[in-house]
């Protein structure tokens, strides 16, 4: 295998620097995949490395399904013997193997988020905690984000006793881990996070470990939080052949903990640590790419960098301001149809990105109205379908009996006349004597105040349970599951019902079997535990088809990892994207522009920018700004689409604006969110730092005092036909632009 011929000179760098440890920064669309899996080949082939000797992590499914299958067709079966899985997966192994040293059984079932909020609302019931002072959501969001941090209850709890509103989390963290532990149960948080405990507590684990993975590769690096990082550091620690692939530029889940310091600092943690960058882009056209680079630049927080090209140049960049949301959707609309019908173009080759997945809703109106084939991707899931959850639970019990979270969900489904009062005594009795619900119906007879109906529907359920529990070791997943369909009645009940709701339920059922049966064809392990496993560590992404022929609609971060031929960036708004939040906020503006450089990054061959003059959000209109972020490519990149005279639309607009100068109330919501412009700091910044005179070089950060507004806070500034315009956030006036050369102000 001679890589020099198919790597380019610091793609091959990267694939043959084995030993010590590797950062690779990876441009978007620069190969790195390819590097990734020519190293593991190069390993195994040239160094003669036991496969089983690699650990190679990723962030989806779809990505380790993807190196794995490279690697394969590179080495052959060899790739069987290596750990090629996402960190969570590889973390259930792990746990499935060692987790009883740590206090749990190693059946351990995996809660999804609907199984953590009814926890969670157990929890609140327990501590008399009511929903409206702290809602379940951010009690659980705030414990995602400590387990991530590594911080347990305990720790918590003592960090925060002063703190009245803290100090109730710490105690409902502290409960709701109890109440997993007894459930033998871990959410998805716990993955990593009771790994690093295991770790932390077992010497000889992580020793075995570390003997094992003498070399470790790890795919989206930037991405990466403060658990993740520490599991890493734990496990190259012995041999630190450790190599992080990622782009500092595409770090854009700050929100969920990822921490960008992890790869900024990565030569701090490896003082010996080589860098190899990737600047060869092999996905977008020149002008597409040049875009990205002009805005990415402006950002302070990153390593120096720039993706090159020898594609041709392409298409311009297309601008188009919409009048309003509707008028944006039906001119995206319209232009996808018109590129199908004159270009050859295939509905595939579109996709339309935003920021929130509620700015779909418009499309779908549009796209609906006009016969155009399109697919979510970040709605509904497949596995958290109603019907889906429900047979799922069922497995998850008949895996785990102390489950009591799937017990409850499924105790009356079908109904077999086991109500709500009847499940409370049920959970009271079993709290009262600390045993698992299940344990309780076995002897359901001792529970205090149920009826000999209750208790006759109670024992043929637990006989029901019982009979799947005697062959679930024997029976292959597929055929349990059809089982269960049969002998609960779920499916007789939804047979018997006329309505299209359940007649599509029984078709996603059908194809709960069909996933059943396709993770026994492709999986050496073909458990129960195995199957539930995977089901559970599925994501959205995972299940992405480029092959299906319709506009694929989904927000940016979802996107990441993904490319298309021609991209529709909508939406583009001060208020919008960038959000609010971060026109105020320095290291969330920075976020945002990392989104907005993965979004540009998408796009293969054309690019469509589009924002509104208008549109409605949360029930109300609203008028945003045109995103900053498009005055930062240069305008010899774009080309602004303008409506033609005759367009219907440009009387609808010119009817508008006339109604906004006759009556500028007329639309009470609107708002004009202010431009935000801070991008290259750096220069002259001992300049600024001396310069005493807001009016002349705008001081960022600087308190100020106006003679109507009060005290405020310069954030922004940018230039304009008429001078300087500057942005202050004033602390009883919120925010206003102000032309420099007219504003009289005090430096304070």
């Amino acid at each position: 295998m001679d890589l020099k011929k198919l790597l380019n000179k610091e793609q091959y760098e990267g694939a043959t620097t084995v030993n010590g440890p590797l950062l690779i920064l990876a441009g978007a669309g620069s190969g790195k995949t390819r590097v990734l899996t020519y190293r593991i080949a190069h390993m195994l082939k040239d160094l003669n490395i036991y496969p089983s000797n690699i650990l190679a992590i990723t962030f989806t499914n779809k990505a380790a399904g993807e190196m794995k299958e490279r690697v394969r067709a590179l080495v052959g079966d060899e790739a069987n013997n290596m750990w090629i899985s996402t960190f969570h997966s590889s973390c259930v192994r792990i746990l499935r193997r060692e987790i009883d040293k740590i206090g749990y059984n190693k059946n351990f079932v995996i809660y999804d988020t609907a199984d953590q909020k009814v926890l969670m609302k157990e929890c609140m019931k327990e501590l008399n905690i009511n929903e409206k002072d702290i809602k379940d959501k951010e009690f659980l969001s705030k414990i995602s984000d400590q387990k991530n941090k590594l911080i347990s209850a305990k720790k918590y709890k003592k960090e925060n006793e002063g703190n009245y509103k803290l100090n109730k989390i710490a105690d409902v963290y502290a409960l709701y881990e109890k109440k997993l532990k007894n459930n033998n149960a871990l959410d998805f948080d716990d993955l990593i996070f009771k790994t690093v405990e295991l770790f932390q507590t077992s010497k000889e684990v992580l020793e075995f470990y570390q003997r094992k993975f003498k070399y470790i590769m790890v795919d989206e690096y930037q991405d990466t939080n403060r658990a993740q990082y520490e599991l890493v550091s734990l496990l190259s620690k012995a041999h630190r052949n450790i190599c992080v692939v990622g782009d500092d530029d595409q770090s854009i889940y700050g929100w969920r903990g990822a921490d960008i310091r992890n790869i900024l600092d990565f030569e701090k943690d490896y003082k010996e640590a080589k860098v190899v960058k990737l600047e060869q882009n092999y996905r977008s056209k020149a002008n597409i790419l040049n875009a990205a680079n002009e805005v990415i630049k402006n950002n302070a927080q990153r390593k120096s960098k720039a993706l090159r090209t020898d594609m041709e140049k392409g298409d311009s960049i297309k601008l188009y301001r919409a009048y309003s949301d509707m008028d944006e959707g039906m001119f995206v609309c319209k232009t996808l149809k018109e590129m199908i019908k004159n270009q050859d173009k295939s509905f595939k080759d579109f996709a339309i990105l935003y920021r929130t997945n509620a700015q779909s809703r418009v499309f779908e109106d549009v796209f609906i109205k006009n016969s155009v084939p399109y697919r979510i991707i970040g709605g509904l899931k497949f596995y958290d379908r109603k019907e889906i959850k429900d047979i799922l639970a069922y497995l998850k019990l008949i895996n785990n009996p102390v489950d009591d979270v799937s017990l409850k969900r499924i105790i009356n489904v079908p109904k077999r006349a086991i109500g709500d009062a009847t499940v409370e005594k049920i959970q009271n009795f079993a709290n009262s004597v600390e045993d698992c619900m299940y344990s309780v119906l076995l002897d359901v007879e001792s529970i205090p105040g149920l009826t000999s109906r209750n208790i006759n529907s109670i024992n043929k359920f637990t006989s029901l349970l019982n009979s799947f529990m005697s062959y679930r070791e024997h029976m292959p997943v597929s055929e349990l599951i059809e089982d269960i369909l049969d002998k609960t009645g779920y499916l007789d009940e939804l047979t018997k019902s006329n309505t299209i709701e359940d007649k599509a339920r029984i078709e996603n059922l059908k194809e709960l079997v069909s996933a059943a049966v396709e993770f026994e064809n492709n999986n050496e392990d073909k458990s129960l535990f195995a199957f539930l496993e995977q089901v559970t560590l599925v994501s959205d992404i995972d299940n992405f088809d480029g092959d299906a022929d319709s506009v694929v609609l989904m927000t940016v971060h979802s996107a990441k990892g993904l490319e298309f031929p021609i991209v529709f960036m909508v939406g583009m708004e001060n208020g919008i994207f960038p959000g609010v939040a971060s026109l105020n906020d320095f290291s969330q503006m920075e976020e945002s522009r990392r989104l907005c450089y993965v979004a540009i990054t998408r796009a293969k061959e054309q690019l469509f920018i589009t924002s509104a003059e208008s549109r409605r959000v949360f029930g109300r209109t609203v008028c945003y700004e045109e995103s900053d972020f498009i005055s930062e490519i240069p305008s010899s990149l774009v080309e602004r689409i303008s409506l033609q005279n005759n367009d219907p639309r440009k009387m609808a607009r010119k009817s508008y604006s006339e109604e906004m100068r006759s009556n500028p109330h007329n639309i009470r919501n609107s708002i004009k969110s202010f431009p935000y412009e801070y991008g290259n700091q750096n220069k002259d910044k001992e300049k600024a730092n001396d310069d005493k005179s807001v009016n002349g070089e705008i001081v960022l950060g600087r308190k100020v005092r106006h003679p109507k507004f009060g005290i405020g806070t310069v954030v922004g500034k940018k230039n304009t036909d008429s001078g300087v315009k500057i942005t202050i956030v004033f602390d009883n006036y919120g925010v206003k632009n102000l032309m420099a050369n007219m504003t009289l102000l005090e430096v304070l």
